[in-house]
């Protein structure tokens, strides 16, 4: 139990090497990392510092690591968790979990099958100050839930002339920005809130028709080499979404999801509005949450020696001392590795891990935007057609 646990990650693009940090961080032992191809397996192994570049699936299930990061294109997550799975090895698998509900369901059948420890990296949960709010919602300081809205704004598909395996449907799936990123959002709300979002009404909007046929990775800004030369290709998924929720309790849920929003990198941001009180946080500012309540309003600053319980325990550092993505990436995956250890001395992982159960509840909120995109009409996160008020 206290050997570190033995990891390998597929995928060589730049989440991969996000988890083989994240890994170390959390006290793995990175056997190796498994890429398109041999080759690129083994230039990646040499860049990231680790000892092995596979030369196939078949290679890894054959070194037995306990737990696997699948960090590859959406449309090869099903298959290769599933093979982890069916192997009875641990699996970490990045989000979107698959390109349909259906096959997000499966996995999660199978995991429980297998009692593997199965998560997907929804990491926004582990700012502390996520869980400051969190644990005040629980609490009961902000009241009964009456509203919540915001945004997840990025700028990096804004040039006509980016592109990536993430604009091609057949490797992405049916939504991008939606899938990519409203899929964190909607995930960190039903976390924080409780709230439990039941039908959705959405609009999409694809505002270059044509993109660079996809070649490059993700979030690759650099214009391809060749101007008009370079062959294009039908956009068919969504650059920008905009999305109003009912909850089970009958409340409204607001967000606008882009990725051609200039000058915001990475902008998650969401807003509680209660009968007692508001909060409101910003990822690109995770340091500090907002309250506020009739009377005024103040920023509470991240501080391990008070505040929520969680709060305290994901503060790493003292105040002061800035925390940011990659610590609730480390954060996650450590949660991750404890319930893979606890899950073999028969108990449960930490509260608020995202599980392959999240992922799948993931997938049928996507699905039901893009249902309601094309219809026009309010659906239901199930799937069928509802009427709301």
């Amino acid at each position: 139990m206290d050997k570190p646990l033995r990891v390998v990650v597929i995928g060589t693009g730049m989440i991969a090497a996000v988890h083989v940090r994240a890994a170390r961080a959390a006290g793995a032992e990175i056997l190796g990392v498994l890429g398109r191809t041999a080759d690129r397996s083994v230039q990646v192994a040499a860049e990231l510092g680790v000892p092995r570049g596979y030369a196939d699936l078949d290679a890894v299930l054959a070194d037995r690591p306990d737990v696997v990061h699948v960090c590859t294109p959406n449309d090869q997550h099903h298959g290769q968790a599933l093979a982890m799975i069916r192997a009875g090895i641990n699996v970490v698998c990045e989000k979107p979990l698959t390109t349909s509900a259906a096959d997000a369901d499966e996995l999660v059948a199978a995991a429980i099958s297998a009692s593997v420890v199965a998560t997907v990296p929804f990491v926004y949960r582990f700012h502390p100050m996520v869980r400051e709010i969190r644990d005040r919602v629980v609490a009961g300081d902000l009241g009964r839930v009456l509203a919540v809205h915001g945004s997840y704004l990025q700028d990096w598909m804004l040039d006509e002339d980016t592109s990536s395996w993430r604009v091609d449907a057949a490797a992405g799936g049916p939504s991008r920005a939606f899938a990519d990123i409203g899929s964190h959002w909607c995930d960190l709300v039903e976390f924080v809130t409780g709230e439990r979002l039941v039908s959705v009404r959405a609009l999409t909007d694809v505002v270059y028709l044509t993109r660079p046929t996809p070649s490059g990775s993700s979030f690759d800004h650099r214009r391809p080499k060749g101007g008009d030369r370079i062959p294009r290709t039908p956009v068919t998924t969504e650059d920008t979404a905009i999305a109003s929720f009912r909850t089970e309790s009958g409340r409204l849920v607001n967000v606008v999801v882009s990725q051609v929003a200039a000058g915001r990198k990475n902008r998650l941001w969401f807003e509680i509005d209660g009968s007692r009180g508001s909060a409101a946080f910003d990822q690109e500012n995770p340091e500090q949450a907002w309250f506020g309540t009739d009377r005024g309003a103040q920023i509470v600053v991240r501080d391990p020696s008070q505040g929520a319980t969680e709060q305290r325990r994901l503060g790493v550092v003292p105040a002061g001392h800035p925390q940011g993505y990659l610590d609730a990436f480390a954060a996650f995956v450590g949660d991750t590795y404890t319930a893979v250890r606890a899950v073999r001395c028969g108990g449960g992982g930490p509260d608020g891990l995202p599980t392959f159960a999240d992922g799948a509840r993931s997938a049928r909120i996507v699905e039901a935007v893009v249902a309601s995109a094309a219809t026009d009409q309010w659906v239901a996160i199930a799937g069928r057609e509802v009427l709301v008020p």
